[in-house]
């Protein structure tokens, strides 16, 4: 198997955008681990609580405040640290969200690409780039059972898939405009639905279900028979901290990569609900709610088979051995946040084999 080499970012500068989120500070995390200098750039915190918070980060980087509009700040902020890797994460990533916001999350999600390219065609020290997009980029006919590959054509409904799959667009236009030229390695990654402990977003299925147990108040299930590639949010950073040490040391590796789970755990929503109640066991309950409103795919399913067979890279865990770790982080959280803290150390760790 092709492993993920962790030593390669020991001591290196990393700009991490959207480092306060919920991926954002999972792989913050793991850079720290790793021995990374991490410089962020984001908004604050997107939701009270934040696992950001949780996780103490702030001391931990260099963390600036920043909007990816903002071309000014993020240049600033390239040539003051010298970052030799970039992750890009910064997106507004919520479908109902961009209904209601439609032109601010077309400008941070496709224009703010713009500006991190930008950033990094001008920039002398940047020697590897990652695109976090997302598996709704593509045009999606919800045919049952198919997966889609990398090389279909990419034309999001909703203006949040639509603004990524510009966010696709643009970056190719720069690799064959400029990055190939350069021998600048960029790459872009399109992740199934994340899950995993830490995630407060509004209108989420496993951050619902967290707030539900909370408050001890059933959960309410918008589409509980919508298909999605669900996976662990540490199956995904692998993969991205991987394609970014691989493509560094390699070219060819530099390309396009649908990340996500096997066929067997793409599941309906009511039936990731139905098992994690199981397994959590203390009493989740849901109730099927109001399906009319904005549009959302029924059905959604990545083909992997590239990323497999370059890397050969396999998930490690069943959409079930997910939601256990959820069920044991949210136990901890409930606890205290250094309890939660310490639990996501231990998830990492025995992840990355560190």
């Amino acid at each position: 198997m092709n492993k993920l080499d962790l030593s390669f970012y020991k001591g290196k500068t990393v700009l991490l955008t959207g480092h306060t989120g919920f991926k954002g500070s999972w792989l913050t995390k793991i850079l720290l681990l790793a021995g990374a200098k991490v410089v962020g750039y984001s908004l604050k915190a997107p939701t009270v609580p934040a696992l950001f918070d949780i996780l103490g980060l702030e001391d931990k980087i260099i963390s600036i405040e920043g909007d990816i509009r903002d071309f000014t700040k993020l240049k600033e902020t390239f040539d003051k640290y010298q970052p030799e890797i970039v992750f890009h994460l910064a997106a507004q990533p919520i479908v109902l969200t961009s209904y209601e916001q439609p032109l601010y999350t077309f400008e941070t999600n496709a224009l703010g690409t713009a500006n991190l390219l930008e950033c990094c065609r001008l920039s002398k020290s940047v020697k590897s780039v990652l695109n976090v997009t997302t598996d709704k980029v593509y045009h999606n006919n919800e045919l049952t059972n198919h997966g889609f590959k990398e090389d279909e054509p990419l034309d999001g409904d909703d203006p949040y898939s639509n603004s990524k799959s510009c966010s696709e667009l643009i970056t190719h236009s720069y690799k064959k405009s400029f990055f190939d030229a350069m021998k600048l390695p960029v790459s872009t990654a399109r992740a199934g639905n994340v899950i995993g402990g830490g995630d407060f977003a509004p209108n989420r299925i496993i951050p619902d279900a967290v707030r539900a147990i909370m408050s001890n108040t059933p959960i309410v299930l918008r589409h509980p028979n919508s298909v999605r590639p669900y996976q662990h949010v540490l199956e995904p950073l692998l993969v991205y901290l991987m394609i970014v040490e691989k493509q560094a040391k390699d070219f060819k590796y530099a390309g396009y990569y649908n990340v996500g789970p096997d066929s067997t755990d793409c599941v309906t929503s009511g039936e990731l609900i139905r098992t994690l109640a199981s397994i959590y066991g203390e009493g989740l309950r849901y109730e099927i709610g109001d399906e009319s409103g904005p549009h959302e795919a029924n059905f959604l399913r990545l083909d992997c088979g590239k990323i497999k067979e370059v890397f050969s890279w396999e998930p490690r865990l069943d959409y079930k051995g997910a939601l256990s770790l959820v069920s044991e982080w949210t136990k901890c959280y409930l606890k205290s946040n250094e309890e939660a803290s310490q639990e996501c150390e231990r998830e990492i760790k025995l992840f990355f084999d560190l």
